[in-house]
């Protein structure tokens, strides 16, 4: 297997998409306005080429809600997506360069500040029944990790009007 670049690949070679258990990527975008449109256009790409476009409008709002989050929130110059889809739901984590709070009631403020931000991304994720999150990275360096799950059969039902 070769992988070709993109001067000599060639435009007629038919798409194939991978099964949706092969779903596993992350990237790194600029704590900047435009990133969450970019987060967004990249996660259906990838929703497409895994066949799974079914749940490709709450996923879409998710990854659009806490990478806006994200970019506000940060005190770096980037941040960091992760899509997997692993027992049948649909995991998006993203990390961001605002540390944790060393004092208590400091800490339990930014929390505060952070789900009032994120109230839009708490209705989708309940209506699809998921489970969302916010919590300190877990990388050198440190941070804040936001994270959402989407099962399959409730992101579909979302677009269903709440039928699983």
């Amino acid at each position: 297997m070769s992988c070709l670049s993109p001067v000599s690949a060639k435009g007629d070679v038919p798409f194939v998409a991978s099964r949706p258990e092969d779903l596993c990527y992350s990237f790194t975008l600029p704590a900047a306005p435009r990133s969450p449109g970019v987060a967004r256009a990249t996660t259906r790409t990838v929703l497409r080429a895994h066949r799974l476009d079914d749940v490709a409008e709450p996923v879409v709002q998710v990854v659009s809600e806490l990478t806006t989050c994200a970019y506000r929130l940060s005190l770096t110059k980037e941040m960091y997506v992760s899509l997997r889809y692993r027992d049948a739901a649909l995991r998006v984590t993203v990390y961001d360069g605002h540390p944790r709070h060393t004092h208590a009631r400091l800490g339990a403020l930014c929390v505060l500040n952070r789900r009032a931000t994120l109230r839009l991304l708490d209705e989708v994720v309940r209506a699809c029944r998921g489970d969302w999150g916010i919590g300190g990275a877990r990388e050198p360096g440190g941070g804040t990790r936001m994270w959402a799950v989407l099962p399959r059969a409730g992101a579909v039902g979302y677009l269903r009007g709440g039928e699983v």
